[in-house]
């Protein structure tokens, strides 16, 4: 069951009535959404933290969903240390203010044991310090630019090498060396098309253009007739949330179709995919390390319990999938330490594995990132993901390239914050 449309502020009014009080608001039934609590102890509190408004709905929303199925789950069998999971929502309205804010609130007002959410690096990166300061923990589930190791951080989706790198790779080999690169203008964007065109130099690849939207932008034009006039062999997008609605059907008009000029994308999967006309997509390519077209005994299992929740015309994805591991390795964490504590439960994570919707995963104890195992997946008619290419296993984390050192790196990430105006996005 989805949460209905209801007013934004209303949505984004999470406080000390979590989702229990606000499904008695809006009418849904407590036991449905799996919040409540428990005769045995109190229930234990998580704070679920994405934007239910605003441009990155599109994408966050599901994941939200992804992330009360696997608390369900748990409390069906029985919770966790004899008491049940008691969820808080609250809505980051796509604005990394907003998220640092709720993070806060989540932390001090609604006492929650963890933090489960975020989706652009914007957000996380100004999550981040208030998780620093109360020592608390976030389980992250969304690929991104690296370049970033925090105590307090499972990173739960994939690392650059895991999906940009061989991304780039497979493009160079299979589509074309002339390269155009595309994105929102924030920090993950400009970063992983930073990482992407030293690859691609190094391959002997050629950058024939670069082009960055405002997050949430519809104004699409410019970027597209840059494309038309440059003429790439393959474009490399990594715009974030509903601009890609805006970016793809202006694609389109212009005559750039994925049989001459294909996309592959680093931020579109299933769920956006249902937003468009079958189409306008088909052909092109996403880079992710999972995705629901997977023929393996537990994703069949998860994708069944997910229609059965949700419907059958719903869709999962990479950052669904890495958000529903994570709560499950977070549940044997605690049940692992005996306790709903922080630092116990990032101790008792380490070395923990689990036999994933996209394949086995092992959470790496040095990085706090998952081995995960990179694919390429081309669209087809039916807004799924064939795949065409898969590593033969999981690959570890490695969210610091090899070829500057982490203080180079974080040296980088410093002056762009600067440039910024101590901001994660363009002013």
């Amino acid at each position: 069951m989805r949460i209905p449309e209801a007013d934004p502020a209303a949505l984004s009014n999470f406080t000390r009535r979590g989702l229990l009080g606000a499904c008695f608001a809006l009418g849904i039934g407590a036991v449905a959404l799996g919040v409540m609590r428990t005769g045995r102890r109190e229930a234990i509190r998580v704070g679920i933290l994405h934007s239910l408004t605003g441009t990155m709905a599109i994408s966050e929303q599901p994941v939200v969903d992804a992330t009360l199925l696997a608390i369900e789950e748990i409390n069906a069998a029985g919770g966790i240390l004899g008491a049940l999971i008691e969820p808080i929502v609250r809505d980051g309205r796509s604005s990394p203010t907003e998220f640092a804010l709720a993070a806060e609130h989540l932390i001090s007002n609604e006492h929650v044991a963890t933090v489960f959410g975020c989706w652009t690096s914007a957000s996380r990166k100004t999550v981040k310090p208030v998780l620093e300061r109360h020592n608390h923990l976030l389980f992250y589930p969304v690929q991104y630019e690296g370049l970033e190791q925090s105590p307090n951080i499972i990173y739960t989706g994939a690392a650059p090498n895991q999906q940009l790198n061989p991304a780039v790779t497979w493009a160079l080999e299979n589509l074309g060396k002339r390269i155009f690169l595309v994105g929102s203008d924030y920090v993950y964007p400009r970063i992983a098309n930073r990482l992407m065109a030293m690859q691609i130099t190094a391959l002997g690849g050629e950058i024939v253009g670069e082009h960055y939207l405002r997050l949430g932008s519809r104004e699409v034009a410019p970027m597209v007739e840059a494309i038309r006039a440059a003429k790439p062999d393959v474009i490399l997008n990594t715009i974030n949330g509903d601009t890609n609605l805006a970016f793809f059907q202006a694609l389109r008009a212009a005559g750039i179709e994925s049989k001459s000029t294909p996309t592959i994308s680093f931020s579109m999967s299933e769920p956006e995919l249902a937003h468009f006309d079958p189409w306008i997509m088909e052909g092109d390519y996403a880079a992710w390390t999972y995705f629901q077209s997977l023929d393996n005994a537990e994703n069949r299992a998860f994708v069944e319990r997910f229609h059965k929740r949700y419907g059958a015309k719903r869709t999962t994805s990479e950052p669904l999938e890495a958000a529903y591991v994570g709560v499950k390795l977070w549940a044997r964490a605690v049940e692992r330490a005996g306790s709903t504590e922080p630092r116990a439960i990032r101790d008792a994570l380490r070395g923990l594995s689990e036999a994933a919707p996209s394949g086995p995963v092992y959470l790496d104890p040095e990085s706090q990132h998952l081995w995960r195992t990179p694919r390429i997946g081309q669209i087809d008619a039916n807004g799924q993901f064939n795949i065409v290419w898969s590593a033969e296993r999981p690959r570890r984390p490695i969210p610091f390239p090899a070829w500057r050192s982490r203080d180079q790196w974080e040296n980088q990430l410093d002056e762009m914050n600067r440039g910024w105006n101590g901001q994660w996005t363009a002013p």
